[in-house]
């Protein structure tokens, strides 16, 4: 999930022209959920080439067939 949390991150860092950043591990993995609607957020604020979007599906992909 953490590995989700930070490809989007990245994705949307690229998107608006901003370095990419390190995600922090938070002391409990009970927060990625929290995490993870932070950064989806933000990237549904920016406009994505069909590359970037592209990308984002195959992180949430990867993520689903790994967690389910």
């Amino acid at each position: 999930m953490h590995a989700l949390v930070q490809a989007l991150a990245d994705l949307t860092a690229d998107a608006e022209g901003r370095p990419r950043r390190a995600v922090p591990r938070l002391p409990s993995d009970l927060h990625l959920p929290d995490q993870l609607q932070v950064i989806a957020l933000d990237l549904a604020r920016v406009e994505l080439t069909e590359a970037r979007y592209a990308a984002a599906e195959a992180a949430i992909r990867t993520a689903r067939d790994a967690l389910f």
